[in-house]
């Protein structure tokens, strides 16, 4: 930075970050002069109000000082920037090799300045920070914010091993050198800023001198419910993630870990299905139709990319099927192991990672993606409950319930059918939510988020929110759009059934062809239905209980068989699944453990293009 004329006298900058301080910022800055002029020469300091997009008199009161006094500058945004990235465009501007930052309500007792802003002056230290929780110095604070303040600070030492007590403390100074050199590491714009900033220069070798302050708090906490504990924890996560295990992750540790995962999925299968019942059954099975099965579902794959390929395109994201396809595997692997469908965000991972899709689009097609599934597995079981209806054959289902079924524990098949119904419920809700809202010019999602926080960090997230939705709506709205992905819904999941058939029809079932198809569409999408929520992973168990529930209650086939066919059926396409993800996660070069970066916040990826 270029520091000639009058710029090359100033040593010392101090930021004072300011959003709607108009009661307060004219009392703080005349302090700050005051108390510099105390121990350092006229001309070698200036303040800087860094005025974060305000909407009270704070930035007319700032240019008023500004032009009053030559030591006064006026960093002017308008639009919020977060407390960081307010901070960071302040730095940026700042004339001086010290740089320097406080909060504007001057909790800290300003006699301190001269000794934090030495520590960094004379060379002593790289960074340095003012601490209200170090040994005999302990700051008086209310519970409302002590509390949080210790929790947060001891998650600091134990996840990301700092030793520092307090690194939220508003008080600290570093050098030019040092922020040059980390201001562009430190990806938070909010209240992590200044932890992410401590935690990293550590890491960088620089020397950070912590001491004790003392500090009064002054009128009442900001401490924000959304911010702090969804924004402040994931970032705790994020950046434990970026240093300390994603530079340790390489292509032969992602390949081990796929490895290692995929093997965990099989075994897990093994906890819900009796791996002799497999064999038992497979020996009287066709295996010939079995194998026509396998390749019958394995179409269904590239119709699932084809179908992600529509969403995204609606979205306006232009990607090949090939990489698409291989996502939708892997993700799909993942939903094998971890609960809750979190697999899922591995798909959203490798778009953004490898595409640079936003997390907030990855997400949103996702859930479009999701509501078709439900919606068109409701539609299948649906029409072909309203024939059993009509026949009077759903006692049938009733009575097998209360009798049971061999190889069936009754209050799984019950859990099974009400779930079922729960989500179909559910599907259709859910659609009709999304039909509406695609027709409304806004949603409530931001009056609901400033309803619970007003910050800055509370805007970021219902700003994601507010894309997430209008994703999700642009899908809804285009009739073309809707029309396509419906259709290549329908045909995805009749192939699922047709795989079911094949199988079940491998038992040399006695069934008339069109009975088969008929039971096939009703226990496939019923049982769907059932596994949707978490109850274990990949819904293994209870889709075996409400299929074999429905084939058998409702056609001569014995308990026995259709639970054969059903763990068959459900076997086949899990090991279609891994099969698939293993090749996916090989070609893209993904482990399942990469997620996990992006759910705790903005990942370090690998720019290693695709193959």
């Amino acid at each position: 930075m270029d520091r000639s004329g009058d710029d090359a006298g100033v040593e010392v900058s101090v930021v004072l970050p300011a959003y709607n301080e108009a009661e307060t910022i004219e009392a703080t800055v005349e302090t700050t002069l005051s108390t510099l002029a105390t121990f350092l020469p006229s001309g070698t300091f200036e303040v800087l109000v860094a005025e974060d997009g305000c909407d009270d008199r704070t930035p007319e009161i700032a240019d008023r000082l500004a032009a009053d006094d030559d030591r006064v500058r006026h960093i002017h945004s308008d639009e919020r920037l977060g407390r960081g990235g307010a901070l960071e465009r302040a730095f940026s501007a700042a004339r001086g090799d010290t740089l320097v930052y406080f909060d504007t309500d001057l909790a800290t007792d300003m006699r301190h300045l001269a000794e934090l802003v030495e520590r960094v002056r004379s060379g002593e230290a790289d960074v340095a920070t003012g601490s209200r929780w170090m040994p005999g110095r302990v700051a008086d604070r209310p519970a409302k914010r002590g509390v949080p303040s210790r929790v947060y600070n001891g998650l600091v030492r134990l996840v990301l091993r700092s030793p520092l007590r307090d690194h939220q403390c508003g008080f600290k100074a570093l050098s030019r050198e040092a922020f040059e050199r980390l201001h562009h590491d430190v990806q938070d714009e909010h209240w992590f800023w200044d932890t992410e900033l401590l935690v990293r220069a550590q890491r960088a070798g620089l020397t950070v001198d912590e001491f004790p302050v003392e500090w009064e708090p002054q009128g009442d906490t900001k401490v924000d419910l959304v911010r702090d504990v969804f924004g402040m924890g994931s970032q705790i996560l994020r950046l434990w993630w970026q240093l300390s295990v994603s530079p340790r992750i390489t292509r032969r540790v992602s390949v081990g870990a796929g490895a290692l995962l995929t093997a965990l999925a099989l075994a897990l299968m093994t906890l819900y299905l009796d791996p002799q019942a497999v064999l038992t059954e497979l020996e009287g099975a066709d295996l010939r139709l079995v194998a026509l099965a396998g390749g019958v579902y394995l179409l269904s794959w590239p119709l699932r990319g084809a179908r992600y390929r529509d969403i995204l395109r609606e979205l306006g994201y232009r990607e090949r099927l090939g990489f698409l396809t291989g996502a939708v595997f892997i993700s799909q692997t993942g939903n094998l192991v971890f609960p809750a469908r979190a697999g899922d965000a591995v798909r959203a991972y490798v778009v953004k990672a490898r595409r640079g899709i936003p997390y907030p689009t990855g997400f949103a097609s996702l859930a479009v993606e999701r509501v078709f599934d439900l919606l068109t597995i409701t539609v299948l079981g649906g029409t072909v409950l309203v024939g059993y209806v009509l026949t009077g054959a759903t006692g049938d289902v009733v009575a097998a319930v209360s009798e049971g079924v061999p190889g069936v524990n009754p209050r799984s098949a019950r859990i099974a059918l009400t779930v079922a119904a729960g989500v179909a419920a559910a599907a259709v809700v859910a659609v009709a939510a999304i039909a509406v809202s695609a027709r409304r010019d806004g949603n409530l999602i931001r009056r609901v988020v400033t309803g619970v926080s007003s910050d800055s960090y509370a805007d970021y997230v219902a700003s994601v929110l507010e894309r997430f939705v209008a994703d999700v709506q642009t899908v809804a709205a285009d009739r073309g759009a809707f029309a396509r992905v419906g259709v290549s819904s329908l045909v995805i999941w009749a192939l699922d059934v047709v795989t079911a058939v094949l199988v079940l029809a491998a038992f040399e079932v006695a069934l008339a062809p069109a009975t088969l198809v008929a039971i096939g569409f009703f226990a496939v999408s019923v049982g769907n239905l059932a596994k949707v929520l978490p109850l274990s992973p990949g819904g293994i168990g209870l889709y075996e209980a409400a299929f074999t529930l429905l084939v058998a209650g409702l056609t001569p086939v014995t308990g026995a068989t259709a639970f054969g066919a059903a763990v068959l059926d459900h076997a086949v396409k899990n090991l279609v699944t891994v099969i698939g993800g293993v090749v996916s996660m090989l070609a893209l070069n993904v482990s399942l453990t990469a997620a996990v970066d992006e759910t705790a916040g903005t990942a370090e990826t690998d720019p290693e293009p695709d193959t």
